[in-house]
């Protein structure tokens, strides 16, 4: 594969209840969630294509949910692992992070 700047691959775009990455040749990452309430998000599953892993385009499908989140004014459960990872790892998420 040839060496790219992830932070320009592709584009995200809003699919239902979560966010696709696409290249030119297609998809090559998502996210989803779930609806839990009024105000809460359940972000259940992150997804990139294996010849595409090992940069940041998971982080940039979760950074899309955040965005978003804080945007409609929704808290966020992660239940996926790569999700809850990143949530304990990264305390700029701290505002979003429905904690039980």
């Amino acid at each position: 594969m040839e060496s790219m700047d992830q932070a320009d691959v592709g584009r995200i775009d809003r699919q239902g209840n979560g966010f696709v990455l696409r290249i030119d040749t297609g998809p090559i990452g998502e996210i989803t969630y779930v609806p839990h309430g009024e105000d809460t998000w359940i972000v259940d599953h992150t997804f990139v294509s294996p010849e595409h892993r090992g940069g940041n385009m998971a982080r940039r499908l979760l950074d899309r949910v955040v965005e978003e989140a804080r945007a409609e004014g929704k808290q966020i459960i992660p239940a996926c692992s790569y999700a809850l990872l990143q949530f304990k790892r990264n305390p700029e998420y701290a505002d979003v992070w429905k904690q039980s």
